[in-house]
């Protein structure tokens, strides 16, 4: 539980009490510590079911990115792996060859120049593979500059609206993050700020193929042809990594002649979310570079008390095998065309949902769903009797989660709510939404003005949080 919480909670000294009905037997469970002694299995199933409805219906939560809908054979397939630790790769040989085979496959959808150099390794998220990226830019900038025994501070030019993993990993390994602010109606890096944040001590440029503030695709090809200027004019050779962690699984299906990938040898490494819109289950991640040059060796660490040499280069060691299966499951069900039809109906959903809503008067359209299947959309000027925090907050008492925000540093005066759309939120349910937010509007336009702001709008932005300020190194 977080801090915060459990602080809140502490005054709490009333132990759970479960009904007799449900139970072999009445018992009192204290709250925040061991009970002494055990209970029947069905007695503390029920008490942990009992208190989990009071949890979201994860099918409605509208704010996640994250997969909420599998089919059954893939949570069959992942219940018979459940105990399967993903690093012993030499007890479980054909759970670590699935792995491998997804490697390949994304390094031939992401067109690797060859797909059988390209490295590649499964994480716990997105997050974990941005920073295992992150910390092969920061490598090769040591190695380059290892002769001349300089102590600078490396830095990483990015985009504002780049996800919050991306501030962390700044901080965590020391790395100066230098941010290209938001300016007017564009809402996500400009090539021509980030090509000026550029120097010496730059590891990389990190583009966001799938902002989590609006949907939007970064321009990654305009950024690398501005980054081959700058090596002709000054001699400095920067990288990009490529944050597809929504785009990744989204671009190569419906956008196939966009060039944002390995075709474009300024990008040396690509990550993305197994559990977005690669369709799997919370828990799984990929890390791609180009080829062997791009990921230093010393990063690799080799270790023989599993049986076997086995490398491994991640944040976290032990992590579950189920969801690599399961993404295994989804390659090997879906091929290409299945991807396409699903990505292409969530990308449908969205912006037929986001063009119903730009009609009904009072919203206006961020984005429009037409790239990731997600879209922003704010209040028109003019409508002064309520603002998105109280529509974000009229729609959960239906069970929809909405997340309403501000927009970050040089735009916090524009507020929005967004919708994600993913597999499983099929237009029929897009229907029930519309006719709750048309119901909630009947009432909300006749308040005499805003009952919420930004401070009562809870805190389910995934990843599109305001960076902090104040934080030490910033740009």
């Amino acid at each position: 539980m977080p801090l915060k919480r459990a602080q809140e909670h502490h005054h709490i000294s009333r132990d759970l009490e479960l009904n007799p009905v449900f139970s072999r037997e009445p018992v009192k469970v204290p709250r925040y510590a061991l009970p002494k002694s055990e209970m029947e299995p069905e007695t503390a199933y029920q008490l942990v079911h009992d208190e989990l409805m009071l949890d979201g219906n994860a099918r409605l939560n509208l704010a996640t990115f994250v997969s909420t809908w599998t089919e059954p054979q893939a949570l069959r397939l992942m219940g018979e792996c459940a105990e399967k630790n993903m690093i012993d790769k030499d007890e479980y040989p054909q759970t670590a060859e699935l792995e491998t085979r997804c490697v390949h496959m994304l390094a031939r959808l992401w067109n690797a120049p060859d797909a059988h150099r390209a490295v590649g390794c499964s994480t716990t998220g997105s997050s974990e593979a941005a920073m295992l990226g992150g910390l092969a830019l920061k490598r090769r900038w040591q190695h380059r500059l290892a002769a001349d025994g300089t102590t600078a501070k490396p830095n990483l030019v990015m985009g504002i609206n780049v996800q919050i993993c991306w501030e962390k990993f700044a901080d965590y390994f020391d790395v100066e993050a230098r941010y290209v602010p938001m300016e007017g109606e564009r809402y996500h890096l400009s090539p021509e700020a980030a090509v000026e944040l550029c120097d010496e001590n730059t590891i990389g440029v990190v583009a966001v193929l799938g902002s989590t503030f609006d949907g939007s695709y970064e321009p990654v090809a305009e950024l690398a042809a501005a980054l081959d200027d700058l090596q002709e004019r000054t001699g400095l050779d920067i990288p990009i990594h490529v944050d597809g962690a929504s785009g990744a699984m989204i671009a190569p299906f419906l956008d196939p002649d966009l060039v944002w990938d390995f075709r474009l040898p300024r990008v040396a490494s690509i990550n993305t979310s197994g559990h977005k819109f690669g369709l799997v289950m919370p828990g799984v991640g990929w890390a791609l570079w180009r080829d062997e040059q791009a990921l230093p060796d010393d990063l690799v660490f080799h270790v023989n008390y599993l049986g076997g040499d086995m490398p491994t280069f991640a944040l976290n060691f032990s992590r579950p095998g189920a969801q690599v299966v399961a993404q295994y499951y989804n390659f090997l069900r879906l091929g290409f065309d299945g991807y396409r039809r699903v990505q292409q109906t969530c990308r449908d959903v969205a912006t037929r949902l986001a063009g119903e809503i730009a009609g009904l008067g009072p919203f206006e359209l961020i984005t429009d769903g037409s790239q990731t299947p997600v879209f922003a959309f704010r209040i028109r000027q003019g409508i002064d009797a309520f603002s998105v925090f109280d529509v974000s907050a009229a729609l959960r008492e239906r069970g929809w989660l909405v997340p309403a925000y501000t927009f970050p540093e040089n735009r916090t005066d524009l507020a929005v709510l967004r919708i994600v759309v993913r597999n499983g939120f099929s237009h029929d349910l897009a229907d029930l939404l519309l006719a709750d937010l048309k119901r909630v509007l009947e009432r909300l336009e006749h308040q005499s003005g805003p009952q919420r702001s930004a401070d009562d709008a809870g805190g389910f932005a995934h990843g599109a949080e305001t960076k902090n300020p104040k934080r030490p190194g910033r740009h």
